[in-house]
């Protein structure tokens, strides 16, 4: 399986965000799990997101999944950074426990990855961002696609769409951090 990476699924500007007249910060939104949603704006103001799979192959070991995405986010710091702030979904109950597993690691692998960076990171609780998304902090997956929509994005599932809705809870109500 091919590393993934920012060319996977990408979406362009959103027609209802302004470009700002001079340049932002470089944020990284993050939903994680087995198949991670992403959502990027870049120091010229562009966003794009897409979703990024980290499921094992049939002979990979365990912690190849871990070792991907490490270089997922060297990848994409590369090609678009610095990254100046990382903003993502804190899941704080898992329907099972191998995706508790999952995004265990992959929050273990971002913080460290982070902190070796200097880079700040942030959870945001889901019902933060469902609220903020759509008004309803308990609002289904199809409602927050549907909200990522309106706002002028196409994503292609509800992992892309939480991404987006993270990115925009933070450029929307973190101020200067953001």
């Amino acid at each position: 399986m091919a590393n993934p990476t920012l060319s996977d699924a990408q979406a362009g500007a959103t027609p209802k965000m302004p470009m700002p007249a001079e340049p932002s910060r470089t944020i990284l939104a993050l939903d994680l799990g087995t198949t991670t949603g992403w959502a990027l704006r870049a120091a010229d103001g562009l966003i794009t997101s897409g979703t990024a799979s980290f499921r094992n192959g049939r002979f990979d070991g365990g912690g190849m999944r871990y070792l991907r995405f490490t270089n997922w986010l060297t990848e994409v710091d590369r090609l678009s950074g610095p990254i100046e702030a990382i903003y993502f979904e804190e899941v704080r109950r898992h329907i099972g426990t191998d995706a508790a597993h999952v995004f265990g690691g992959l929050l273990a692998v971002l913080t460290s990855w982070g902190e070796l960076r200097g880079v700040p990171y942030q959870g945001v609780p889901v019902g933060t961002i469902k609220r903020h998304a759509t008004g309803k902090g308990n609002a289904s997956k199809q409602a927050m696609i549907d909200a990522v929509r309106e706002r002028g994005f196409s994503p292609t599932d509800d992992n892309e769409a939480d991404a987006i809705a993270i990115l925009l809870w933070a450029i929307e109500t973190q101020g200067g951090l953001a």
